[in-house]
């Protein structure tokens, strides 16, 4: 069994080359895959189903012509967490919840996202708690596409402003809210991105016991991590502007 997990792609029509590159890690790079699991912020914004499906046709035609051989997870983010069951369907991809345990060779790992871990960002986590609410994404659903895709354009200008304000330490994650983590889920391996600082962490428990292995963001480098029978690899390369069949090489 060989599974690839990627997240923090970002993809948005502003950045082709990253579009491209993703194009060709389904088509090549993760063509050996088993399971390829998608951790979240796979899109840079995702305002619905209907707005979403159309803007990025050329991913979700590769994406579903990947599931023929390839089982196919996604897990929201917190730029597409609208992303819905149309989606689903038009990808084969299976829509998991928030906190997710999978069974790899070298023993049980929880997969999150990872924003839900940066708890010293109390600003961000009360917005997290109002756009999850099911009342506020019904509302936000049942506008038009143009007002939605004003909002979305709003909320991100705001994000990045707020977000130069704030220092790295409140973005990154809670080493309590980790150790938690791991222990309510009983497992000794968290999967996750959204911090943008792909690393692997140990002693997260306590001492020799605990492991976070972070995921990085598709901007100049893409990341990927790779579990086979014998071991959990995190691999980057670099994201050609122009030329995406010089990849890996």
């Amino acid at each position: 069994m060989k599974r690839y997990f990627i997240a923090d792609l970002h993809l948005t029509t502003e950045r082709p080359d990253i579009t491209r590159a993703f194009l060709h890690f389904i088509k090549n790079t993760a063509n050996d895959a088993d399971e390829l699991y998608l951790l979240g912020d796979i899109f840079e914004a995702w305002i619905g189903d209907d707005g979403g499906i159309p803007a990025y046709q050329s991913v979700i035609d590769a994406l579903q012509s990947a599931s023929l051989t390839t089982a196919l997870y996604f897990q929201h983010g917190n730029r597409d967490f609208l992303v819905g069951d149309a989606f689903s369907t038009a990808t084969n991809c299976t829509l998991l919840a928030p906190k997710h345990i999978v069974n790899l060779p070298t023993g049980d790992a929880l997969l999150m996202h990872g924003d839900q871990l940066c708890t010293d960002d109390v600003e961000y986590q009360a917005f997290r708690s109002m756009v999850r609410n099911p009342e506020w994404q019904t509302d936000f659903l049942n506008k038009p596409i143009n007002e939605r895709l004003h909002i979305a354009r709003q909320m991100r200008e705001a994000s990045k402003k707020k977000g130069a304000e704030k220092s790295n330490d409140i973005m990154d994650v809670n080493p309590n809210s980790v150790r938690q983590a791991l222990v309510d889920a009983q497992v000794e391996l968290v999967i996750h991105g959204h911090t943008h600082r792909p690393a692997v962490h140990h002693n997260q428990i306590k001492a020799d016991v605990g492991t976070r292995i972070v995921l990085g963001d598709w901007d100049k480098k893409l990341w990927y991590l790779v579990s086979d029978h014998q071991a959990l690899t995190l691999i980057d390369e670099p994201i050609h502007p122009t030329d995406p069949t010089t990849l890996g090489t």
